[in-house]
Parts: structure tokens; C-alpha cells; sequence
């Protein structure tokens, strides 16, 4: 197993690695970040651009990632992005989706028996892909030995008891059929909700507004944090304008109150910012400007051996 080309960063005791599944212009900028203003992308294009913007067809660049976190003695996935050959008829993107994640969890020196616990910040499609993976047209969990970390309120709202997200979306009963309940099925979701400690340094807690079960995770170690957002945060954007919600979020005002209270705590606690789409540097530290926020310090992701998260950093 080699990991040569892993991409880690220390974050205290904590090695935190970087999987990405898949990097690129995603949506038109202002369809995904829906109350965005032209002016915003346009005032903030030279540090947006490129890794952020794609300014000639004003595409909003993305990832799909997972976080892998070895803490502890444990090895933690925070989401696992969109998995392969899955009926997704109404995401075109996602649909029969094809791509060499476990290839990349590999090259990271990750094999899915060593995993110990899978955190789904929530259950929309890119975070619960990878759970599973197809067995001879059976889905069966993709990490064995491990405890998948489920929102209680997001495992009701997406499942069965609520008719599957209430028909919010068409594909949210094929996602929780192929990706949460063969988790479910075999003994391996422990659901939460409020809180839950994960070891000394890690720690979820709820944050809704974007689904119901939303949540962060929070990292302290060795006096350096971090914090997991998971879809708080789309688009740098929505830093300099927290008052802009993605096009996805399910309730636009608990999704802006969560978002400024996770950014003010972030600036309150020194906190690296770690989104789960972010393109380019992916994480960032940021300060509070007026009733806005700015990134200050984005983070470099080197190969081995890893340094720590603020060691090596630009700004925008």
C-alpha cells in the first residue's frame, strides 16, 4: 500500500488527509449559490478565480472529497461522496456515476477494513455514496468493520417514516435504499442527535438549516483547531456573504442562522474551515469583516511528511 502522493496536513495530534473523488466546474455560479448577487463574484474574482470561478462561463468550480482523519489510534471518514453505479434518473451528474475513489483511498494508504468510524454530516447523495458499494447487485457496506455516525433527524426525514424526505426530491428514496439502509441493515448505524463525542479530540454536533440533521464536526488538538462543515458552505461566497444560501439548502433560515454561528465560532476559536466542497486549497482560516467574513489563510495540502495546518498558507 502506498502513499506516496498523500495529501495530510497535522491539525495537532491529528493527521487530517485529503481523498478527492472529483474536482471541477459544477453548476452556473449563481444558480448553486441562489441569493448571491453578480457584484459579490465579481468583487472577489481575483481570489476566487480560478479555483473557485470559472469567470468565462460563470461556473462554480467544486470537489467531491472525503476527509479522512486518524485520531486517536481510529481512522474516521467525514462523507463519502457520490459512489458508483447508482440510479440517480434526476441528478444527470450523479447518475451511473463512475469514478477510482477507492483507488485514491488506497494511494492514501486507506483500506476500507481499516476504517473504524464513517461520519455523514448529513444524507444528501454526495455524502452517502461511498457507505456502500455493489455486491453482485446487492449493496452492501463499503467499510466492514466500521460504525457509520447517522443525523438522527436527517435518518428520519430521508427514510421510510417520513416518506422519503416527504418528496422533497425524487431520488431521496434511492439514495436512503442503496446507501443508509443496507447500513442499517447490517447492525453498523448508530444514529444521534445534539451532539456526540467521537474521541478526546473529535466532536459532531448539529448544525441544521441545509437538511434537518446537518452537522459539523469539530477538531481540537494540541491547542490547533478545526472545524468540518460539510454543505454550511458551498462557495467561498457564502464567507463574504453568509446571508446567501445554496440552491439545496431545505430551510433558507435556520440554513443562514447555523451558517454566521458556525463562521463567528470559527473566527472566536482559530478554527481551519473544512468544507466538503471546496476546490483548490479546500480549507481556510477567516476573520470577521463587518457583518461579513473574509478568508484570510487557505491551506496546502503537501505530500508526506505533513506539517502543520498553518505552516504554509496564501492569501487571497
Amino acid at each position: 500500500m502506498t502513499s506516496e502522493n498523500k495529501q495530510a496536513i497535522m491539525v495537532g495530534d491529528v493527521e487530517v488527509i485529503r481523498v478527492l473523488e472529483w474536482q471541477g466546474p459544477f453548476a452556473p455560479a449563481r444558480g448553486l449559490v441562489a441569493d448571491s448577487e453578480a457584484r459579490v463574484w465579481q468583487d472577489n474574482e481575483h481570489w476566487l478565480a480560478p479555483d473557485h470561478w470559472q469567470v468565462q462561463d460563470d461556473r462554480a468550480v467544486m470537489a467531491l472529497q472525503t476527509w479522512v482523519l486518524r485520531s486517536g489510534g481510529q481512522t474516521v471518514l467525514v462523507d463519502t461522496g457520490v459512489g458508483n453505479g447508482r440510479e440517480r434518473p434526476h441528478s444527470p451528474q450523479f447518475h451511473h456515476w463512475q469514478t477510482d475513489f477507492l483507488g485514491a483511498l488506497a494511494r492514501a494508504g486507506i483500506r476500507p477494513q481499516d476504517v473504524d468510524v464513517v461520519v455523514n454530516t448529513h444524507l444528501h447523495a454526495d455524502h452517502v455514496g461511498w457507505n456502500t458499494r455493489d455486491a453482485g447487485g446487492e449493496w452492501v457496506p463499503t467499510f466492514p468493520r466500521a460504525r457509520y455516525l447517522i443525523p438522527a433527524a436527517d435518518d428520519f426525514h430521508f427514510g421510510p417514516a417520513n416518506s422519503h424526505g416527504a418528496g422533497r426530491s425524487p431520488d431521496d428514496r434511492l439514495v436512503y435504499q442503496d446507501s443508509v439502509a443496507p447500513i442499517h441493515q447490517a447492525g453498523q448505524a448508530v444514529l444521534w442527535h445534539g451532539t456526540h463525542r467521537i474521541d478526546e479530540h473529535l466532536t459532531l454536533e448539529s448544525a441544521p438549516g441545509h437538511t434537518p440533521g446537518s452537522s459539523v464536526l469539530r477538531l481540537a488538538s494540541g491547542g490547533e483547531r478545526a472545524v468540518f462543515v460539510g454543505d454550511v458552505l458551498h462557495s467561498p461566497v457564502q464567507i463574504v456573504s453568509p446571508s446567501c444560501n445554496s440552491c439545496f439548502c431545505l430551510d433558507a433560515k435556520g440554513a443562514v442562522a447555523t451558517r454566521r454561528r458556525i463562521l463567528q465560532q470559527a473566527v472566536e476559536s482559530r478554527e481551519l474551515v473544512v468544507p466538503a466542497h471546496f476546490a483548490g486549497p479546500g480549507a481556510v482560516e477567516i476573520r470577521r469583516d463587518a457583518d461579513a467574513f473574509t478568508p484570510t489563510r487557505w491551506a496546502t495540502w503537501p505530500a508526506r511528511p505533513a506539517t502543520p495546518h498553518g505552516a504554509s498558507a496564501t492569501r487571497p
